[in-house]
């Protein structure tokens, strides 16, 4: 399982090297993308379709937000292989999207990892600090109304 988080360094090259812990778990084949809350999703190659399944809850029919769920994650998408030291060159407009300075900070999240600029993690995380209670209570209430 992915847990835990680590932060990086992005060089000027767009270069970051992926945690080691994390490269054991889902190897150095990786595809990386745009995901919610302007942060980067990265996933082993052999798990993107599973991930992918989950966002479209396996719809055939091709609804609006399934549309828009492909173009904005898929569309986004990179496949991406890590060097000797575990590197990766991000492409630029996933960079720009992510506002990733210097500072960048890989949280694992089970089956795939989020890459945050580091600054925009800390606001983040703040406000889930803040909410969670709320954030809780609101997942119980939509679990039982199904």
């Amino acid at each position: 399982m992915i847990i835990g988080n680590f932060e990086s360094k992005l060089t000027e090259n767009r270069r970051v090297a992926i945690p080691k812990k994390f490269r054991r778990e889902i190897g150095n084949k990786f595809v990386v993308a745009r995901w919610y809350e302007n942060c980067l999703v990265l996933i082993g190659h052999n798990k993107w379709n599973e991930l992918v399944a989950r966002l479209t809850g396996k719809s055939e029919i091709l609804t609006a937000p399934v549309r828009d769920t492909d173009r904005f994650i898929l569309g986004s998408a990179f496949e991406l292989e890590a060097d000797a030291q575990g590197r990766v060159l991000l492409p630029e407009n996933l960079v720009n999207y992510a506002g990733l300075s210097h500072e960048v900070l890989f949280i694992g999240l089970g089956d795939r990892v989020e890459i945050w600029d580091k600054m925009a993690w800390q606001k983040r995380e703040s406000y889930v600090a803040v909410n969670a209670a709320k954030m809780v209570e609101k997942i119980a209430s939509d679990k039982r109304l199904k």
